[in-house]
């Protein structure tokens, strides 16, 4: 999954692909590098970030998921929590949702991709974007993400989301200290007992570059690399990535490790 940030400020990209021309070319050179998917966002959810409203959301993706969709054939989904963009979104041409929310920042959002019937993903935060980093604490981190991932799969599947259309995510950086963030990903197989796919976003985030004494996110790569080659090995499913060429070949090092008769071995 590469991520195509339209937005001015988040913490790594910010304002370097929010013009349609730099959005599109940024997609078609992920496209080239080997996405699969590419997850646009019109608001920023690093720490301590504000809220953008509805219509300022849509302003910013629609005409770039438009352009996506005419330009290049791949899957498209849409980063929000807010029920109206992702409707937005998907009228233009997205494919699934990615709610940081799970679907508890607005209530219409279960509900929309249970009547669109798409995918999306549910993924674990504590607080909110602007508040999430503040001394986040949990009796046990692994219990309590999994904990949460399991009721909101009740809850989409009780607005009509088949399970097969549920994905999940620990939200790796949401709400968590590197202690935290380590702690999951070292146990990360637990999660795959939920049954759902898996997503998981480690790219270019704070701890990494705490671990690695690398205060430029952009100078992170290998410690993102590590990070995804780990994801695939203990069941990540989807890895969303800002680097998508260098984490194609990490995951398909890791693939052929996995799996040494792979069709992409001998093809």
């Amino acid at each position: 999954m590469g991520v195509l940030n339209v937005t001015p400020d988040s913490f790594s990209d910010g304002g370097k692909f929010s013009t349609l021309d730099t959005a599109t070319a940024q997609a078609e050179q992920m496209a080239r590098d080997g996405a699969d998917l590419i997850d646009i966002g019109g608001e920023s959810t690093r720490p301590g970030s504000e809220t953008v409203g509805a219509d300022e959301q849509i302003r910013r993706v629609v005409p770039i998921i438009q352009a996506v969709r005419k330009h290049l054939d791949i899957a498209v989904s849409i980063d929000t929590t807010l029920a109206q963009v992702a409707q937005a979104a998907l009228e233009a041409g997205a494919d699934i949702i990615n709610d940081i929310s799970a679907g508890l920042g607005d209530s219409a959002m279960l509900r929309l991709a249970g009547a669109r019937r798409v995918p999306i993903v549910l993924m674990h935060m504590q607080g909110t974007p602007r508040t999430m980093q503040q001394s986040p604490s949990y009796e046990n981190v692994v219990h309590d993400v999994t904990e949460f991932l399991q009721q909101r799969i009740i809850a989409a599947q009780s607005e009509g989301i088949a399970a097969d259309r549920i994905l999940i995510d620990p939200g790796i950086g949401f709400g968590k200290t590197m202690e935290h963030n380590l702690t999951l990903l070292q146990r990360l197989r637990e999660l795959t007992a939920l049954g759902r796919p898996m997503v998981v976003g480690t790219s270019r985030k704070s701890f990494i570059g705490k671990i690695t004494s690398e205060p430029d996110p952009h100078q992170r790569l290998f410690g993102t690399a590590a990070t995804v080659a780990w994801s695939v090995a203990n069941g990540a499913d989807i890895v969303r990535v800002h680097d998508v060429r260098p984490m194609m070949q990490v995951v398909r090092m890791v693939t052929a490790i996995q799996h040494p008769n792979a069709e992409f071995l001998t093809a």
